[in-house]
Parts: structure tokens; sequence; C-alpha cells
């Protein structure tokens, strides 16, 4: 079975400057997260503030699944970290 995003819950963690969400792979949960300087790169001017840091998650959403599936496939790992490299 191929990587999916069923849901769409995202996460914005602070502490870690970034956001979390989550793929499937048939039963296996994977983990990514996309670090704060990647989501500038495609939302520029943005502040580190949770409304608009999540808008501009939720307005490249497509991009940002895109790139995480690249991820995934170059290595089949349970937890990936997307950087500005990653778009």
């Amino acid at each position: 079975m191929a990587l999916n995003f069923p849901n769409p819950v995202r996460s914005f963690d602070a502490g870690r400057s970034c956001v979390s969400f989550w793929g499937s792979d048939a039963s296996l949960e994977i983990t990514f997260q996309i670090e704060m300087d990647a989501l500038r790169k495609l939302g520029s001017g943005i502040n580190d503030s949770q409304a608009q840091v999540l808008d501009v998650f939720d307005r490249n959403r497509d991009t940002i699944l895109k790139a995480a599936a690249n991820a995934y496939a170059r290595h089949r790992a349970s937890y990936h970290r997307l950087t500005p490299a990653d778009f």
C-alpha cells in the first residue's frame, strides 16, 4: 500500500520549531515534521505565531504532502523531518 494522509490534523510545536503531521502506509503511522525555516520558505514574512504558521501549512498542504511522500519514498522510515532543502 502507498503512503497516504487520511488524517488532516497538524500540530504546531514551538519547542521543536516545527509543525507535526502524520501519514500512514497500510497499518504503519508515519510521523512528519516540517521545520519553521521550510515553512518560512513557503510563506515568506511569517512570524512564529501559531495562527500564521498553521495558515502557511494549510495554504501549502499539497506541496508539503508531496515533499513528505518524496522523503518517505527515498527512505521508508517511521519519522521524517522536512527542511528547506526538501522544497
